[in-house]
């Protein structure tokens, strides 16, 4: 840093009346001669170089270089007095009137706390998905599964620091991060804060570096899982498992690992929550004459009675048949419902027994063809 009693025109060789061009011009001839790339007496070059830009700083921004004409170096340091007021006299806000309490130093920590930089801090919980068919949620089942994250470095601890040594205090901040710094101005004593220059702000100092983490206390490891699935669980179904998520820092918990479950499509039966649902192909006379029928369900047979003359998309229930509840001993129920397939093609002794058949009932349906169109009738025109 330059020296503060130092005068910035000079450093930069103009006139305290020179024009902002003028001042750009001065700045951009010293770089080029005190450039540490291009001079000869590096150590030198150096500070000069340090104390042009600190210089052109001030006197390169109007208004700081009218607060430097004013009041000196300390005044170039202000900024826009509207800063500390939050923008407006209206103190924008508690953070304006914490901002006009650091200014004069009054209950600074009351209203602009921070947090301590070195406090545990849990680290994220994470989300895995899992993919399961519905006989595996049905029964239940023991899925292992891979989950690459970090975790808590086992050589430091998480601490950072070599192993066999530890973080230590910053001594120029007092282990806060933070260092305050009392300016005189016009208006009292004005105290800014700032992070820490020599622990940029963490509060320790670590003289060695972990050699295993690179210092960032954490490590990328893939662990591998046993979950235990249980009976019911259907898609959207969580399961958390505690602490196994991003491991945290300074010592902080790990966050938690939620397992997301997605049921795959299954060729036959469909789910609705507890309940399943399934389409059974029946034959014209089965459902003309009746039978009895053995049901493949999601965990073994059942007997399904079909009444004579169940007409196509009956639906029967099957109760106790469907998904388990998650922790729970009730069942769901299983719907079938009956499709009566019409053969495409038919010997010749199958069409005789249909024309048989037709030529037996054919009364009958006239009879019902009847009743039809007189309903058909009513319907448009309100007459029998």
């Amino acid at each position: 840093m330059a020296d503060s009693k130092q005068d910035y025109y000079e450093v930069l060789g103009v006139d305290k009346n020179a024009t902002q061009d003028e001042i750009k011009s001065a700045y951009r001839k010293l770089c080029r001669i005190y450039h540490p790339d291009v001079a000869e007496d590096k150590k030198e070059a150096e500070v000069k170089f340090k104390e042009i830009n600190e210089a052109y700083s001030v006197l390169g921004d109007e208004e700081k270089r009218h607060n430097y004409d004013q009041f000196g170096p300390e005044g170039a340091s202000m900024g826009d007095m509207s800063d500390f007021m939050g923008g407006d006299f209206g103190f924008g806000g508690m953070g304006g009137l914490g901002s006009i309490f650091d200014m004069f130093g009054f209950g600074a920590g009351a209203y602009n706390s921070r947090p301590d930089r070195n406090a545990p801090v849990r680290g994220r919980d994470m989300r895995y998905d899992l993919e399961l068919t519905l006989e595996e949620a049905f029964s239940g089942c023991k899925k292992d599964i891979e989950v690459e994250t970090l975790v808590t470095c086992g050589a430091c601890k998480g601490t950072k620091a070599k192993k066999g040594t530890s973080p230590k205090v910053c001594g120029a901040c007092g282990g806060t991060g933070q260092v305050t710094k009392v300016t005189k101005s016009p208006f009292g004593q004005i105290m800014t804060q700032a992070p820490c220059s020599k622990c940029k702000g963490q509060g320790v100092k670590i003289d060695e570096y972990c050699e295993t983490c690179h210092g960032t206390g954490r490590m990328s490891k893939t662990k591998t899982l046993t979950i235990d699935i249980p009976a019911g669980v259907d898609t959207g179904s969580k399961i958390r498992l505690a602490g196994e998520g991003e491991g945290g820092t300074n010592g902080g918990d790990s966050g938690d690992l939620y397992v997301v479950i997605f049921i795959k499509e299954h060729e036959i039966f469909q789910r609705s929550r507890k309940d399943l649902f399934r389409v059974e192909q029946i034959d014209f006379p089965q459902a003309a004459l009746g039978a009895e029928l053995t049901i493949g369900t999601i965990d073994g047979e059942a007997k399904l009675k079909i009444p004579a003359g169940t007409q196509c998309d009956t639906v029967f229930k099957i109760k106790g048949k469907g998904m388990p509840a998650v922790n729970g001993s009730s069942r769901g129920d299983l719907y079938v419902k009956v499709w009566v397939m019409i053969p495409k093609k038919l010997n010749d002794k199958q069409k005789k027994a249909l024309k048989e058949f037709a030529d037996a009932s054919g009364k009958d349906n006239k009879e019902k063809d009847k009743t039809f169109l007189q309903k058909l009738k009513k319907a448009f025109t309100g007459k029998d």
